[in-house]
């Protein structure tokens, strides 16, 4: 029996997994990626390709490196415990090669439709055309794992800024943003109090003459070096916290950790306050903004209320003058939708634990993989990229 096809689509994180399990498992993986390299999200550009994710150019991963290692490729014992996007690169590059995956990648192809063969229901097949070098070709497999991720196109609210059309300044989204040089002495407010927005403030502070970091709900902000100088994850995600968690309610936890938090910095004090719980939402993590804030590089701001030609009119505070506006919204994937799939994450696979945690992207490509197998290869499913 000719062993049963997969088509990849993407050789980010989760694309790598899922081609490595689908040949642990003695299926055909081939997988398609639109630009020249893996790495996906974490492969830095300079500048930014449509329909991929961007970072900046000093992005650093907020999970530690013995939390997020592959369970079957452990990161080398020299690499730093929180690491810069050019060593998580060399990470998949090594984890690529000693899974010998790269011969099953088509490099500089993208995936135009995907469709159910007409004896779908027979069969489980899917019809995937694909597009290289202007050329387009259809192939049929048995099975399809998306793993494009869901950081793939800027979303920016344009609708939840009055006025940003008559803004005289520059106002770009996280995703353009590359490194702090272009704001050398300029006046920048940076919208969203995300992991993105605190990175980009902490560093424009450094350079820009004024950076004002602009929040409507506040946040907690963790830290990654933890008492006694370990990794904040290393120390708090284990088995005993976890049977805490479960044996304790979470008001009482929510209690402790804000007060731990606390205790580094009032919340209050320092503006950012939210009127959520630390375990309630998504945290942020920084090591840097309470001290760019206590120096006043960096004054934190309420909502935008509405912009002017020159200026950003906050609530309840008077206008203050600005060159650039940076936009640290969520990004969004809408490859699913232009292929006809709705994004509910039961549809597509996505599922997010407390943080994405490419341990987690191994078992759901193990899961999909496995489950495939035991029915007959027809579903569609989408590991968190």
């Amino acid at each position: 029996m000719a062993p049963r096809r997969v088509a990849v689509i993407g050789a980010g994180a989760s694309g790598l997994c899922a081609l490595k399990c689908c040949l642990d498992e003695g299926l055909e993986p081939t997988c398609f990626e639109r630009s020249k390299d893996i790495g996906g999200l974490w492969r830095f550009e300079e500048h930014p390709e449509d329909g991929r994710a961007s970072i900046y150019r000093s992005v650093i991963i907020n999970t530690s490196k013995e939390m997020m290692c592959f369970s079957d490729f452990p990161i080398p014992e020299d690499f730093p415990n929180y690491m810069h996007n050019s060593k998580i690169m060399e990470y998949f590059r090594m984890y690529a090669q000693h899974f010998d995956l790269l011969r099953h990648i088509r490099f500089r192809t993208s995936v135009c439709r995907v469709s159910k063969r007409p004896d779908f229901a027979s069969s489980g097949q899917w019809e995937v055309v694909t597009e290289s070098e202007g050329k387009q070709e259809a192939a049929i497999f048995d099975a399809v794992l998306v793993c494009s991720g869901h950081h793939t196109n800027a979303h920016l609210p344009l609708s939840s800024f009055p006025g940003l059309e008559k803004f005289e300044g520059c106002y770009l989204h996280s995703r353009d943003y590359k490194s702090p040089q272009p704001f050398f002495g300029k006046r920048v407010v940076v919208v969203g109090i995300g992991n993105s927005g605190i990175d980009i403030a902490v560093e424009l502070s450094h350079t820009a003459k004024q950076v004002f970091l602009s929040t409507r709900r506040g946040s907690w902000v963790l830290y990654r070096v933890a008492d006694n100088g370990y990794p904040f994850d290393f120390s708090y995600l284990s088995r005993f916290m976890q049977l805490i968690h479960n044996l304790v309610p979470t008001s009482i936890l929510n209690f402790f950790m804000e007060w731990k938090l606390n205790a580094r910095f009032d919340h209050t004090l320092y503006g950012l306050k939210p009127k959520h719980g630390v375990l309630d939402q998504h945290p942020t993590v920084n090591d840097d903004l309470p001290n760019r804030i206590i120096s006043g590089r960096v004054r934190v701001k309420p909502n935008i209320q509405e912009f002017t030609e020159t200026s950003a009119i906050f609530e309840d505070v008077p206008q203050v003058i600005y060159s650039y506006v940076h936009v640290c919204s969520r990004a969004e994937n809408i490859f699913l939708c232009s292929l006809g799939f709705s994004l509910f994450t039961q549809a597509v696979g996505l599922r997010q634990i407390h943080r994405q945690l490419h341990p987690c992207v191994v078992l759901q490509g193990q899961w999909e993989v496995v489950k495939q197998g035991q029915d007959r290869m027809g579903h569609f499913a989408c590991p968190a990229g």
